[in-house]
C-alpha cells in the first residue's frame, strides 16, 4: 500500500448502480458510449456503506465541461483533494472478485477516513487503483 495525492477536486458525473454488484460493467459501458472521448478519460467507482451495511455503488466519469453531465442527465460528485492511501491492481479485469478484499486490507489502516467513499480509478483496461482518504495523520 502506498499514499497518493490528488492536487484538485475532481468533478465526475454518473449514477448509483442500485443493482450492485449486477449491473457495474453495464453502468461503465453507458458512461463510455455518452461522453464523446470513450475510454480516453478517467473513470471511477465511488462507494460507501448504507445504515444498513449495504454498499451504494457508483459509476461515475470525469467531468471535461462544465455542465457536460447535466446535460446528459447525470449526477455529480467530487473526488475530494488531499491524501488517499492507495493500491494498484494490474490485469484487474480478471480479478474484480478480489478488489472488496484489497479495501478490506487497506481499511485496516487507522489513518483512513471512513466517512469519505472509497475511490476506484480505472487508469486503463490493465491497471485500476483502489484508494481511501486519509483523514488522520500518524
Amino acid at each position: 500500500m502506498e499514499t497518493y495525492y490528488i492536487q484538485h477536486d475532481i468533478r465526475v458525473f454518473g449514477r448509483q448502480v442500485v443493482t450492485f454488484p449486477l449491473g457495474v460493467k453495464e453502468a461503465f459501458d453507458e458512461l463510455v458510449h455518452v461522453v464523446p472521448e470513450g475510454l480516453n478519460r478517467s473513470y471511477y467507482g465511488l462507494s460507501h456503506l448504507d445504515a444498513g451495511g449495504n454498499i451504494i455503488y457508483y459509476a461515475a466519469v470525469e467531468e471535461y465541461a462544465i455542465g457536460e453531465g447535466k446535460k446528459l442527465g447525470y449526477d455529480y460528485y467530487t473526488i475530494g483533494k488531499g491524501e488517499y492511501l492507495s493500491a494498484a491492481i494490474k490485469n484487474w479485469l480478471s480479478k474484480t472478485d478480489c478488489i472488496k478484499d484489497v479495501f478490506h486490507e487497506m481499511m485496516q489502516d487507522k489513518r483512513f477516513d471512513n466517512i469519505t467513499p472509497c475511490v476506484e480509478w480505472y487508469k486503463s483496461d490493465e491497471e485500476m487503483v483502489c484508494m481511501l482518504k486519509i483523514g488522520i495523520s500518524e
